[in-house]
Formats: C-alpha cells, sequence, structure tokens
C-alpha cells in the first residue's frame, strides 16, 4: 500500500519556546495520526517540530535536506533522510515529493515553496505564513488560508485525498 506524502514548510530557525514550534508540533502529530508521511526540509525549527509531532504519534518522516551527511546532518526525528546536495533548489524536490504542502510561518525558503507548489498545482495551505496575490489575470492557484492547527490538517488532507480519486 502506498503511503501518501503531505509536505510541513517553515523557518529553520525557530526554537521550542516559539509558537510557530507547537504549531508544527501539532500538525505534524495530526497529519499522522491520518496515516499521512510527513515531508520536511529535515533540518531544525519547524522541521524538527513538524518530524518530532509525527514521530511521537507513530508516523514516518523524510527529510529532504539541501547538503551531504557531513554538511547538513538531518534532524534527530527524520526516518528516511535524503541528502541532495542542491541548496535551496532542493525545495523542488519538496514540492515534487507530496499531494499538498502546510507553510507554518516562514522566511523566504518558505516563500520559494509556496511558490514552487502554486506553479506547480500542489495545493498549499498557509498557516500564519506569506500573504500573496497574484498580479493581473493569472489563474487563481489552489491555496487556502488557515488560522489552526486543525484547519490546516483538514484542508491538507482533503486536497491531498481529492488528488488520489
Amino acid at each position: 500500500m502506498q503511503k501518501n506524502i503531505i509536505g510541513v514548510f517553515g523557518a529553520g530557525n525557530i526554537s521550542e519556546t516559539d509558537n510557530e514550534w507547537h504549531v508544527a508540533l501539532t500538525v505534524g502529530r495530526k497529519l499522522a495520526q491520518r496515516g499521512f508521511v510527513v515531508l520536511t526540509g529535515g533540518l531544525g525549527g519547524v522541521m524538527a517540530s513538524a518530524s518530532k509531532g509525527a514521530k511521537e504519534a507513530g508516523g514516518i518522516t523524510v527529510g529532504i535536506l539541501p547538503g551531504t551527511r557531513k554538511t547538513t546532518p538531518a534532524n534527530r526525528y527524520v526516518d528516511i533522510a535524503v541528502y541532495t546536495g542542491m541548496g535551496e533548489a532542493r525545495n523542488a524536490i519538496n514540492i515534487k515529493s507530496c499531494k499538498a504542502a502546510i507553510a507554518i510561518g516562514g522566511e523566504y525558503g518558505t516563500l520559494s515553496e509556496i511558490g514552487l507548489a502554486l506553479k506547480g498545482n500542489c495545493p498549499i495551505i498557509l498557516l500564519n505564513s506569506w500573504t500573496i496575490a497574484p498580479h493581473g489575470d493569472v489563474k487563481q492557484p489552489e491555496w487556502y488560508v488557515v488560522s489552526t492547527p486543525e484547519e490546516a490538517v483538514s484542508s491538507a488532507v482533503g486536497a491531498a485525498e481529492e488528488e488520489n480519486r
């Protein structure tokens, strides 16, 4: 049986005392409880927190890392580490590997993942993340703006299940 993957993306420089840490922990836990593999960039911050939440719920985690084992080791909650040696270009792999993605907060790396998701028709859920609007007559992409971890998970799961139909 093939497992569905949902990506969780956000800043790597947040700590356990930040609200985004707790939000990502909840998102990771709830995704794993629903049977989804949690894919992140494999580093710290939101990525570690979402992975930790998934592991605590008995889930599987994947980290798509920018460097090598020596230069960018995965956080301790990653089950499957994929070392790309591609730097930020690995964000394209992140998006192409998941049925839906959740952006939590984030910096410019997260913004690039949001843009890649929109361009690649990967449903993206924005949770306390970037505010964006297309210019001109651009086709409205599939994105959702939500305010709670529960809404984020529900939207991502719904989008992933729609993708399977």
